[in-house]
């Protein structure tokens, strides 16, 4: 420790009989050279860091600044498209309820429509029925003509010999003959 403190105080004895030379001593040179190079570095330096420093610091708030806005560009669109999602939800659940109300409607006008067929069917199937009726009732009366006409015809020529006969027939024609004046 007397070395380095000897190294010190023999700074200000320098011989001025000699010039330049080395000192070999490690102990006493290093601090000084250490304290030269510090003092050069902090000197020079002091500038060089500061501006590093600074070119650091005005990136990282720039980054910061870009990042804000960015975030704010990202919460606006977040806010948009979460408003058109609540649209597209309401829109969706009117298309929903409208759709269910439109199947309701389209239902009841489907039932309606199938009970007024079959109102219609059944009302053409009892006008059928009565013209069937009606038809086999006229069928049925006329065989009946047919064969009362037939028997009394048959009962008629029995009856009839031909001077009675030809007699009606005269009558007949002399009532349409007084008919026809």
């Amino acid at each position: 420790m007397k070395s380095v403190t000897d190294s010190f105080v023999s700074l200000g004895h320098w011989p001025s009989a000699g010039g330049f030379g080395l000192n070999t001593d490690i102990l006493a040179t290093n601090p000084i050279n250490l304290s030269v190079v510090l003092g050069v570095l902090i000197y020079f330096g002091k500038g060089v860091l500061n501006d590093l420093l600074d070119n650091r610091k005005q990136r990282i708030l720039s980054t910061i600044r870009n990042s804000e806005e960015l975030r704010k560009g990202a919460i606006e669109q977040l806010e948009k498209a979460r408003a058109r999602l609540r649209k597209v939800e309401t829109e969706a659940n009117e298309y929903r309820v409208n759709g269910y109300s439109e199947i309701e409607r389209e239902k009841e006008n489907l039932i309606n429509a199938t009970c007024d067929n079959l109102e219609r069917l059944e009302n053409y199937k009892n006008e059928t029925l009565l013209f069937e009726q009606q038809r086999a009732i006229n069928q049925v009366r006329q065989r009946v003509f047919q064969q009362a006409l037939q028997g009394a015809l048959g009962t008629l020529n029995s009856c009839l010999n031909s001077e009675l006969h030809f007699r009606t027939i005269s009558a007949n024609i002399g009532i349409l003959g007084a008919m026809e004046e």
